[in-house]
């Protein structure tokens, strides 16, 4: 059955796929994915047939909750999702944003997560320091809260996976020999105001880049095939000199100032020769 990603998400590689799908690796062991986000390139794997088995994770443990819950308790996230869809409104989606995720059950939470993420301003998840999701209304005449289609396919491709909220290293680490692992990280900023990465609390700083770069190369030397987008900077091109490197074309669409948005370049980094 054919699946794709159930949210909007910063970042997420829906537009890039036919730019990607020709770098993909032909066949492969079992699947690593450890920034999940929108979950494009899995669900894209998975559509044709590549995955047989699959680690999923990212920090984001609203994320990883939402998938979860979608995977094995998709009925019950229909029936929440069902409710928002009703009650939406401005005042509605300001007392749902206002909302502890630690007060509510794990079905609520995921409710909750994909009816902000739908509802709100261009579809961002940003947390501020404390933590507290704090994205505006987003002006929809008529958000599609609720597609069952989108959610059962979903929910079917991610029978049997394993779902991991915690640091990347967790996922990366389980990889072995004839493994593939696609890496997705917070991108390195093109400038000092381009630098988005509030999808957790955390940061994402060079010092990570850096250090996820030596990770690559223990994974490269371990025979597992790796690919990597970040963004078309001399910091990643310098960090990755030793591995082929694709120029791919995209969109900056989620910027306050329409102005700012438009093309950028970025980089597809892979261990492994491709057909292009």
């Amino acid at each position: 059955m054919l699946s794709r990603p159930f949210l909007k998400w910063a970042g997420g590689k829906t537009r890039l796929l036919n730019q990607y799908k020709y770098l993909f690796p032909n066949c492969f062991r079992a699947y690593h994915e450890p920034f999940l986000g929108s979950g494009a390139i899995f669900f894209k794997l998975k559509s044709i047939n590549l995955i047989k088995t699959a680690q999923l994770g990212d920090r984001n443990s609203e994320l990883v909750n939402c998938y979860r819950m979608v995977r094995d308790a998709l009925s019950d996230v229909i029936l929440e999702l069902s409710k928002h869809q009703l009650n939406h409104s401005k005042e509605y989606f300001y007392n749902i944003r206002s909302l502890d995720p630690v007060d509510l059950d794990q079905v609520a939470r995921a409710g909750r997560t994909i009816y902000l993420n739908k509802t709100c301003f261009n579809g961002l998840f940003r947390l501020n320091r404390q933590g507290k999701f704090n994205v505006p209304f987003g002006r929809y005449s008529r958000p599609s809260i609720l597609n069952i289609n989108t959610l059962t396919s979903a929910s079917l491709a991610l029978e049997g996976t394993t779902l991991v909220d915690g640091d990347y290293r967790y996922i990366i680490d389980r990889a072995q020999l004839k493994d593939f692992v696609y890496i997705d990280p917070p991108y390195y900023p093109t400038s000092k105001t381009a630098n988005f990465t509030s999808y957790t609390a955390a940061a994402f700083t060079e010092i990570h880049q850096r250090e996820l770069a030596t990770i690559v190369k223990d994974l490269t030397n371990s025979g597992v095939s790796v690919m990597i987008s970040n963004s078309d900077t001399h910091l990643i091109r310098e960090l990755y000199k030793d591995f082929y490197q694709h120029r791919v074309q995209t969109s900056r669409s989620i910027n306050s100032n329409p102005s700012k948005r438009g093309n950028i370049s970025e980089l597809l980094i892979t261990n492994y020769k491709t057909g292009t």
